[in-house]
């Protein structure tokens, strides 16, 4: 009953400095103005809690409802928004670089409550077992995806060397378990090379801190053996940062806007322009994009398109991109949540609010693989599509790479 009490006063204490602060600003009427006015939303939670405090059959753990609930209003944002627990705080706040802690290697994101392999790492532990983009993870050991955020899924793919992993995956139909160890793994080049006379290949590989060299390196090195037609193939590039990537976009764009970001009510934060001392290649250009395209490689890709500086080959990118702060919480824990958002040069964020409205759309389409389900079919049907028995095995995937012969044709007709 103390409890009861308490709780009691907490809510009407919180009523009526919700009424002080904000009733002025509410309809005189009492009807509820718009599914989106916080004290209308505020009024709901207050009643909700009233009545798991009077009519639920148990005495309630009300840590434990705060925490649930805590973790609905973070993860109902956008799949990078998070509550973190104070231990994870603590993590957090130590930094990944502990000594011993290793990756998977799969980039994740959360699309209809499940976690998205949007890339793998080449090398990497999970690409080594089989993983591949496009997959589906159900659980991760014995835990269901759906009942964690994308922050817990994360946290469960690292660890110390040696760690076993064991994931039960969607793909093309059908559930299957992969298993493997945690190991270190180097970190992925780009990959450069001379297709025929003035046709150039540039496979990027990530874009974390200092990988712009490496391209420049590449880039020159292309140049100086005379390529003036190059595919840049960004597919698989889901890692990095916003500044290597506008430092890579700057080497074949000398003028214009490269990217925007975005902060609340739409509000631009920074407008980053290319600057034409920068700029390396100024010959023609296809860039290969797909669902493995992520982050700080769509920057790239946008800047190209809306600089009108060369086409995309592919599909539509993963559509992600922003950043997140940490706000510290009484309790020890805190709320990681999305501050600033990346946009194309227009202003246009590249993370929508579905999969329909994020990432960027080819200007000549080249549809994947049958895989499975895509983003977009996932959120519509909101669950995974019943499995399908296995009949016969699949056939193997054609090792055709139908984009990049795609942007050979292009440039060659260049």
């Amino acid at each position: 009953m103390a409890m009861k009490f308490k709780v009691s006063v907490l809510i009407i204490s919180v009523a009526v400095a919700l009424y002080v602060v904000i009733g002025g600003l509410l309809p005189r009427s009492g009807v509820i103005a718009s599914y989106n006015d916080p004290y209308s939303q505020l009024t709901i939670f207050q009643e909700v809690l009233a009545r798991i405090i009077n009519d639920y059959v148990d005495e309630p753990d009300l840590e434990k409802v705060r925490v649930g609930a805590l973790r609905g209003l973070a993860e109902g944002l956008d799949p990078y928004s998070a509550y973190l627990t104070p231990e994870q705080v603590r993590r957090l706040n130590g930094g990944r670089a502990e000594a011993g802690v290793v990756e998977s290697g799969i980039v994740l994101s959360k699309v209809a409550g499940y976690a998205y392999v949007v890339s793998v790492l080449k090398g990497s532990p999970a690409e080594i077992a089989g993983l591949r983009p496009g997959d589906v993870i159900e659980y991760i050991g014995t835990r269901a995806t759906r009942d964690m955020s994308l922050y817990e899924a994360r946290e469960l793919l690292i660890g110390p060397s040696g760690k076993e992993v064991e994931l039960k995956v969607f793909r093309e139909g059908r559930s299957e378990t992969f298993k493997f160890k945690l190991e270190p793994f180097p970190r992925p080049k780009p990959e450069a090379k001379v297709i025929e006379r003035g046709l150039g290949y540039l496979k990027l590989a990530t874009l974390e801190e200092g990988e712009s060299i490496r391209i420049r390196e590449e880039l020159e090195r292309l140049i100086a053996q005379g390529v003036n037609r190059l595919i840049l193939d960004l597919r698989g590039v889901a890692t990095g940062t916003l500044a290597e990537a506008i430092a890579i976009a700057n080497y074949f764009i000398g003028s214009g806007t490269l990217a925007k970001t975005i902060g609340r009510e739409g509000r631009v934060l920074h407008t980053f322009a290319a600057d034409p001392q920068r700029q390396l290649y100024r010959g023609e250009l296809a860039v290969l994009i797909d669902r493995s395209t992520a982050g700080a490689a769509e920057i790239i890709a946008a800047a190209i398109l809306e600089n009108k500086r060369g086409e995309l080959v592919g599909e539509r990118t993963f559509g992600a991109g922003g950043e997140q702060k940490l706000f510290p919480l009484r309790d020890g824990g805190g709320l990681y949540i999305t501050v600033v958002k990346y946009a194309m040069p227009s202003g246009k964020p590249i993370m929508g609010t579905t999969s329909a409205t994020s990432g960027i759309v080819p200007t000549v389409e080249v549809p994947r693989p049958d895989r499975g389900p895509t983003p977009e079919e996932l959120e519509e049907r909101e669950e995974l599509p019943p499995e399908e028995p296995l009949i016969h095995p699949p056939a193997p995937a054609s090792a055709e790479d139908l984009p990049l012969k795609k942007a050979i044709e292009i440039l060659r007709k260049k």
